[in-house]
């Protein structure tokens, strides 16, 4: 049971590692497009919207070992409210702003400007990672 259950989470380690190398190497690449075309919002949504897959992947082997068990599922909407909200309206309002429809009408909340990158990154992984874990059996 052991050597399953290491092998199990080393192999996600590995996939989530190289998921984060191959994003790194998309995120640079959309820099270099962006820079030539003059349009970040390519860059703006992907650095706001990968660190929530990452938090999904993070979660996910637990996911799928509870998806497994014979419970009923739960719906945590107390997780999703305290929790999802936030880090949702930190990271659509990170994106939002640069969005054409709503550019220059829309103001960037100040706890972006004082937290730079690192908020919206940690509030997309907090994001994808409550996304999965609100739902249980």
């Amino acid at each position: 049971m052991f050597i399953k259950r290491f092998s199990y989470y080393i192999a996600w380690s590995i996939f989530i590692g190289l998921f984060l190398y191959f994003g790194m190497k998309y995120r640079f690449h959309l820099v270099q497009v962006g820079r030539e075309e003059l349009n970040m919002i390519q860059v703006t949504t992907f650095v706001a919207v990968f660190p929530v897959v990452v938090g999904m992947l993070l979660r996910f082997p637990k996911f799928i070992i509870e998806v497994k068990e014979k419970k009923e599922w739960i719906f945590d909407w107390v997780k999703y409210a305290v929790i999802g909200l936030p880090t949702l309206y930190i990271v659509v309002m990170s994106i939002l702003p640069y969005s054409p429809f709503a550019q220059g009408k829309v103001k960037i909340p100040e706890i972006i400007f004082i937290g730079g990158p690192t908020i919206t990154t940690i509030s997309g992984i907090i994001l994808g990672y409550i996304l999965l874990d609100g739902l249980k059996k």
